[in-house]
């Protein structure tokens, strides 16, 4: 490993390549503790504030150890630009060859077969469907990976559902189109590569098959760098757990029909009605379940009469699907699979309705038209824990968001990792001069019936203070709701609000219009970058605390209980200092960029963990007087007059 002061240092290779580089002794610093880390094999958790470079710190020393290693990212949008941006940038840098593969998993490639066989359906009666499904055929006939992030349909867009397989509806090497399939080749490219680049579902569906004893998805590899590591405990909760959905049963359903279809039209008998049957048994549960959305566990409807009649009319149109499809077994292997299918589902459903085993909860959602049940375990610390402490390999698990106060405790004990190094860069900003920190002392407590009333007054207050230009992170859709409903007609500033536009475009919007409000829930309070003007305050409704109903969480907290733990010290607070963290992090992105914090819970002052949370954010001056974020958003000098003592919360008279 060469001296990295060459690469980093403010007359290095990346300064000479990059305009606008500047040296970062946090982010040299880094980089040579994944070095020594690569080296020398075990598990380093480094923490690197906003602005630090970890992604390039990690890059440099991964590229130039000369060993196989796999780059995990927290989402698809990352994984794509570290792949097509970053990744090229370093390598120019550094001037070697590299074989280097973007791996997605399977719901991102087109699949020829289900392609053909949506051809040979009646086309959509959706003219945007329509479209869509012209210009995918078009692409289809030139595209080499098949990713469907190269064309510009939303990757949420229903059609895709339709075109890319899962592991219940592929055909494996009884496919037609295995020769040729795009899945198949961008698995054996990365076999053969020297840096495979992933995201972290796929990261945990190959732990997951690996753990059952299904052999594996991705290459055998030394070097692991886990990035936005702080997501890998929930992503992996779930790839652990066990799902039955309407939508898999109704897509069931319409294969089954496209496949009987098929045979009947190669001289076969067709499949007798069932189709038909078990989408009306779908229905019938949902209606079983109440018209509004809701979550919660089993037991619930474990007395719910017209619940388990619902359930026991859907388990027969499953079985009688897969009686009806054995008629006509070998006529063909998209009927094959839809029976193999009927039966898997069939039995998620049994295990799914009687009494959970083990360490795991049983419960159920419903949203919109549809429902799930789940079976989640509480604890994946033993599985991961078993991956990442294999002598031998090198694992770097980075996060501007791993540490509580500093201490990776809370980390580690959610991930099974016994020991590791840990490291804590701090952000290059200057949070004391392009920040500040406002807590409004005068708010009654989020509980209170008037607090939201109270709220949106102290909103459109300082929304004219920052002339738009402003995020509103909430931590409940009921909450967002109700101010967004509030906020109309009260403020001149455009409304961007979740659930009316794909999360991208709302931020193309945002950008765009330069004094926008957009108002989220969970999906905006991390993984967004947004710099410059545009976005100079952010406003958080309350303490992301997450709510005691939800049934994994009451679980956890029984769970805990048994084991003598306490849940709030020990669980539920490590997680929402966590949260905060990140929601945090999306106001000061960039060197230049100055703008006003706002945490609406006076719980931080009156309570005795606010401190924990206040010791955990970034090291902005602190007010509770309004008038300070008028004279921060008027370029007045902040708190004229008053001394910053580090740490401690400024307070007015």
């Amino acid at each position: 490993m060469p001296d990295l002061s060459l690469i980093f240092g403010p007359k290095g290779l990346l300064a000479e390549l990059i305009p606008g580089f500047s040296h970062r002794p946090q982010q040299q610093a880094m980089a040579e503790r994944v070095a020594g880390m690569i080296a020398g094999g075990g598990v380093l958790l480094c923490e690197a504030g906003t602005g630090t470079g970890k992604t390039f710190a990690y890059l440099v020393p991964a590229i130039l150890a000369g060993r196989k290693v796999i780059l995990s990212t927290g989402t698809r949008h990352l994984q794509d630009q570290l792949f097509r941006h970053d990744l090229p940038l370093i390598r120019q840098a550094l001037r070697v060859q590299l074989r280097a593969v973007l791996l997605k998993g399977r719901a991102n490639y087109l699949c020829r077969h289900r392609l053909q066989g949506m051809l040979g359906d009646p086309l959509p009666q959706d003219p945007e469907q329509r479209a869509w499904l012209s210009q995918i055929c078009d692409w289809a006939q030139v595209t080499q990976s098949g990713d469907i992030a190269e064309l510009p349909i939303p990757e949420e867009a229903p059609i895709w559902s339709d075109l890319t397989s899962t592991t219940e509806t592929c055909l494996g090497q009884k496919c037609p189109n295995w020769s040729d399939c795009h899945l198949v080749a961008a698995r054996r490219a990365a076999q053969a590569a020297d840096l495979v680049v992933i995201n972290h579902h796929l990261f945990c569906a190959d732990l997951a098959l690996r753990n059952e004893g299904f052999g594996e998805i991705l290459p055998g590899a030394e070097v692991f760098i886990l990035d936005e590591a702080h997501q890998l405990p929930e992503i992996a909760t779930s790839f652990f757990g066990l799902t039955l959905s309407s939508r898999q049963l109704l897509d069931l359903a319409r294969d089954s029909e496209r496949e009987a279809a098929r045979a009947a039209s190669a001289g076969a008998n067709p499949v007798p009605a069932g189709a038909s049957d078990l989408r009306k048994a779908v229905q019938d549960l949902r209606l079983s379940l109440g018209e509004t959305d809701r979550r919660g566990p089993w037991d619930e409807l474990e007395q719910d009469t017209g619940v388990q009649r619902a359930l026991a009319g859907l388990a027969s149109r499953i079985q009688g699907l897969a009686e009806r499809l054995a008629v006509v077994a070998g006529y063909n292997e998209g009927l094959d699979a839809c029976r193999g299918r009927a039966q898997e589902l069939l039995e998620r459903l049994e295990r799914l309705t009687r009494p959970v085993q083990g360490d795991a909860v049983h419960w159920f959602e419903t949203t919109g038209r549809g429902w799930r049940l789940h079976e989640t375990p509480l604890e994946i610390a033993e599985v991961f824990g078993a991956r990442v402490n294999q002598p031998g390999t090198a694992w770097i698990l980075t996060s501007a968001t791993l540490a509580v106060g500093g201490d990776f405790t809370h980390f580690m004990a959610r991930l099974g990792i016994a020991q590791a190094q840990t490291a804590c860069w701090e952000s290059p900003f200057d949070y004391s001069r392009q920040g500040l920190c406002f807590i409004p002392p005068s708010l009654p407590e989020p509980a209170a019936p008037d607090y939201n009333q109270c709220l949106l007054d102290l909103v459109c207050e300082l929304l004219d203070y920052s002339q738009g230009r402003a995020f509103l992170l909430f931590t409940s859709h009921r909450a967002l709701r109700e101010l967004a409903t509030g906020l109309e007609g009260r403020i001149g500033y455009p409304l961007l609000i979740q659930g009316t536009a794909p999360r991208t475009l709302l931020l193309e919007r945002f950008r765009r219009l330069g004094n926008a409000v957009l108002l989220g829930t969970a999906s905006f309070w991390e993984g967004v970058d947004v710099r410059g003007q545009a976005l100079s305050c952010v406003i958080i409704d309350r303490l992301p605390f997450a709510s005691p109903d939800d049934p994994v969480l009451a679980a956890r907290i029984a769970a805990l209980r048994v084991a003598g733990q306490d849940p709030f010290w020990d669980y539920q607070l490590p997680q929402a200092v966590l949260a905060l963290k990140q929601g945090a992090g999306r106001l000061i992105r960039g060197p230049e960029d100055r703008g006003v914090l706002v945490i609406c819970d006076s719980r931080l002052l009156s309570r005795r963990y606010g401190r924990v949370f206040l010791e955990s954010l970034p090291p902005m001056n602190r007010t509770q007087r309004i008038a300070d974020v008028k004279r921060f958003f008027a370029h007045s000098p902040v708190m004229a007059g008053e001394q910053r003592l580090n740490g401690r919360l400024l307070r007015g008279d």
